[in-house]
């Protein structure tokens, strides 16, 4: 089983460069994205071949997340239990045997305006998460916001108290793992400068000057499936590049 997930920064501006053919020619059986900026899913594209599922925020052209599966779901869950998600970021999609969770983290902003904020979300989700992993195995997917250690980036130093790579931020990435998560890139590659994000400024992709802030997750108990977990950084079109897990199941 192969799944794709993508911060594509805007559904109608990478459909001018190439989304469709890159889709057809991976043929991914769950295509995850995240920051769709739209509230007219329905008007955008058409894959026929696969479910769609957006979640979509209030705010016209901001963030908000879809699933596109072959395989239609039991379920499917918008938001998390008891926590408002205005900005669309967390989409559900149950399965026989496990969970898929496609998530959009927020940013916690120039000058940390919003770090409370995301700290308080990190905590929701992590508890919604392990609520999930009671009954059945999960994957999670998304841009998380944050690189988890000073490999994911390329300037740690200078970065320390910059949103994505607070100490805060990172202690809540520490807490997926502490829960028995898995962050299945780092099974295979233990490598520096492998990111999934570069700023648009200062030539800083052509220079892989980037961060690691999108990632594939599993559950601890089905890690022995998983056996690809790559960066697709050769694919352009956002300043995100997609990841790629790939499962024998």
């Amino acid at each position: 089983m192969k799944l794709i997930s993508w911060n594509v920064n805007g559904i109608k501006a990478i459909l001018q460069k190439g989304f469709v053919d890159f889709v057809k020619q991976e043929n991914p059986d769950i295509l995850c994205l995240q920051e769709i900026k739209t509230n007219s899913p329905s008007q955008i594209l058409d894959l026929s071949e696969y479910k769609q599922y957006w979640n979509t925020a209030s705010k016209k052209g901001y963030s908000g997340t879809a699933i596109f599966t072959k395989q239609k779901p039991k379920n499917i869950t918008y938001g998390m239990d008891n926590f408002p998600d205005e900005e669309g970021r967390v989409i559900t999609a149950e399965y026989d045997n496990y969970y898929l969770v496609n998530v959009y983290t927020p940013n916690s902003q120039r000058g940390l305006t919003r770090l409370d904020y995301r700290m308080k979300w990190d905590t929701k989700f992590l508890e919604y998460l392990l609520s999930l992993n009671e009954s059945k195995p999960l994957i999670f997917c998304g841009d998380l916001n944050v690189a988890h250690k000073e490999i994911d980036l390329k300037n740690p130093k200078t970065n320390k108290k910059h949103a994505g790579f607070t100490e805060e931020e990172r202690m809540g990435f520490d807490k997926y793992v502490e829960n028995n998560f898995v962050d299945t890139f780092r099974l295979f590659n233990k490598e520096s400068d492998n990111y999934t994000w570069w700023s648009y400024m200062h030539n800083a992709r052509a220079k892989n000057i980037g961060w690691r802030i999108d990632y594939f997750c599993t559950s601890n108990s089905i890690v022995n499936y998983v056996k690809k977990s790559v960066i697709l950084d050769k694919i352009y079109g956002s300043d995100h590049c997609p990841i790629k897990l790939e499962l024998d199941c």
